[in-house]
């Protein structure tokens, strides 16, 4: 059954009157009642009583033009996502977020931004390591990911950077260094490192482990969190000391305190990450909205 049919039938049971269904349409009179024939003939019953001054619906054909409706407005609205999808507005858009940056501010701005700009677009969030993060990006899994600067396998996708984050010292209060604002990483040389797998992020994990090798902080003693974000916990229960992004120290603890690094300033970038040559309507709307 052409969907055709239903709009001529919806058209005439909706004005009661074929000539003016026929305006509506745009189409004449004659042709339009052939066509609402050849539904009925199709159908199997008359859907129409013909009146002197125009039509009334017969009981079969009140409860089609019900069913009508709604299939031309499914039809009206699958043909409408289609095209808004070509169009990148609507659709879904799967966003991966490193752990080291579940904490910046710039990212959730960012998304939040998107989202007003592209409300029918689905935003679809995951967190994780850069490792993963890296895996189910090359395997199409996610459309765009977060990741943070140095990551090595980062560079064989396309890359936009998006900010700059010095790293802090975390630090227990008890240290008698807790008192003081910026610290040099080699006073700490009396406090174990806290550190996360190299697997984890291997770019990230060699920038401070050498920072720490720069200090003469002893690496041997050092302790290991299973994330960044959860070295704080272990910088809380009193394992030692952790680098951690300054969008971190947002995190409320009474047991640590967090201090901008003197002399060797380590920064790390925050940038989107995204297939080369991303044919996805959706990315390219959300890196549009980058660019501005």
């Amino acid at each position: 059954m052409e969907l055709r049919y239903l709009r001529y039938f919806v058209a005439v049971a909706q004005t009661r009157n074929f000539t003016r269904a026929a305006e509506l349409l745009g189409i004449s009179q004659p042709p339009l009642s052939q066509q609402i024939q050849r539904l009925e003939r199709e159908v199997g019953t008359p859907l129409l009583h013909r009146l002197t001054r125009g039509v009334e619906l017969t009981e079969a054909g009140e409860a089609f033009y019900q069913d009508a409706c709604q299939i031309l407005a499914h039809s009206d609205a699958a043909l409408e996502k289609a095209r808004g999808i070509a169009r990148g507005i609507n659709g879904k858009l799967s966003l991966g977020i490193a752990s080291s940056n579940a904490f910046n501010p710039k990212i959730f701005s960012l998304l939040r931004q998107f989202q007003q700009q592209y409300p029918a677009i689905e935003l679809r969030q995951r967190e994780t390591n850069m490792a993963e993060l890296m895996q189910e990006l090359d395997e199409g899994l996610l459309d765009v990911a977060f990741v943070r600067l140095p990551c090595e396998s980062s560079k064989r996708f396309s890359l936009r950077l998006v900010d700059e984050e010095p790293m802090m010292i975390a630090l227990h209060r008890d240290h008698p260094l807790s008192g003081e604002n910026e610290l040099a990483l080699s006073r700490l040389t009396d406090v174990p490192p806290v550190l996360f797998p190299q697997e984890v992020a291997p770019g990230l994990y060699e920038m401070m482990y050498n920072a720490c090798l720069r200090a003469n902080i002893d690496l041997k003693n050092a302790c290991q969190a299973s994330q960044i974000s959860s070295s704080l916990s272990m910088v809380s229960a009193g394992f030692g000391f952790a680098l951690v992004p300054a969008s971190m120290a947002c995190i409320a603890s009474p047991d640590v305190t967090f201090h901008p690094l003197r002399g060797d300033e380590i920064k790390t970038d925050v940038a989107v990450a995204c297939r080369q040559f991303e044919r996805s309507p959706s990315v390219k709307r959300f890196l549009q909205m980058l660019g501005q």
